[in-house]
């Protein structure tokens, strides 16, 4: 079985900017979490609405609680959690589904220039897919795959397991509980100049 928390070598990293570019989905490379971190928050302007998807990448660099806590932002992560799903679920999946700023990460992103994304309840997608103004994606260089198909594999025989304990842990889940990948949107191209960014840190980060 392949290491799949290997980060990739230079010109794999370099032909996967280069398609990313070509797909209309602005890449740069930074050298470590805390330079991501950095480029990140240069990159939303102070009190835009911003929500952060989870992630343990944007966890890992203190990202997320920088743009939740620091008050320099419209958190919208912050504003859910203030609400009632029993009786503003609507109201949820809208602000969820359309911010202006989302800020998340990819679970791989591929040699030939897509980004794939798994979850089991599928709430970050719609921001993703089209729902947000802006889309900024840290990825960690172990997530660099061939293709598609070898994508799928990484989701399926790597990530899923972290996943799975990772949730055990936080959710007190029973001890035979396994994730499971119901939704994997392929993000192939983007249409519109700059609304997708991806900042690739070379280094393993996240899962």
């Amino acid at each position: 079985m392949k290491a799949w928390d290997v980060v990739a070598k230079k010109d794999a990293v370099e032909r996967t900017m280069k398609a990313l570019s070509a797909n209309c989905i602005e890449a740069k490379l930074v050298a470590n979490g805390e330079e991501a971190k950095k480029m990140v928050l240069e990159m939303i302007p102070a009190g835009a609405e911003v929500m952060t998807m989870s992630s343990i990448t944007l966890d890992t660099i203190g990202l997320a609680k920088e743009i939740n806590e620091s008050g320099r932002f419209n958190s919208v992560k912050k504003a859910l959690t203030g609400m009632d799903p029993k009786f503003q679920a609507r109201e949820q999946r809208k602000l969820g589904a359309a911010p202006d700023v989302t800020v998340g990460s990819v679970h791989a992103v591929t040699e030939t220039g897509s980004a794939m994304v798994a979850s089991m309840t599928g709430s970050q997608l719609p921001a993703y897919a089209y729902g947000a103004g802006t889309v900024i994606w840290v990825v960690g260089a172990q997530k660099i795959v061939k293709d598609v198909d070898e994508g799928m594999k990484r989701i399926n025989e790597y990530l899923i397991g972290k996943e799975s304990e990772r949730v055990k842990k936080a959710y007190g889940l029973p001890a035979d509980f396994r994730s499971f990948p119901s939704k994997v949107l392929l993000f192939n191209r983007e249409v519109v100049p700059g609304r997708v960014k991806v900042i690739i840190v070379d280094e393993a980060l996240g899962n």
